[in-house]
């Protein structure tokens, strides 16, 4: 399916868009393309293909929770821009 430039204008003015003539011309191409494939993908034969949420079966992929010794404050607080004693020192989010 090609679209014509008024079509492609419609479009933009809907997607709040200003476009250049190239710009128009450009995407008059593009979106043509895109409406082809399409087209292409409505003709496939899905009659036998049950509906579904997912083509793949989904599964957690989690991992044992290990514990790791801590990392000394001194080394933590290293790059912190500013620091009150072990602590990170932020400025109020709050009044």
């Amino acid at each position: 399916m090609k679209l014509s430039r008024k079509e492609v204008r419609h479009i933009a003015r809907l997607a709040r868009l200003g476009l250049t003539e190239a710009e128009v011309a450009n995407l008059r191409e593009q979106l043509s393309d895109i409406l082809e494939n399409f087209e292409m993908l409505q003709r496939v034969v899905t009659d036998d293909v049950p509906p579904t949420a997912q083509s793949i079966d989904l599964q957690n992929v989690m991992r044992n929770d290990e514990v790791d010794p801590s990392r000394p404050p001194t080394e933590i607080l290293a790059n912190a821009p500013r620091r009150e004693g072990d602590c990170f020192r932020v400025r109020a989010v709050l009044e």
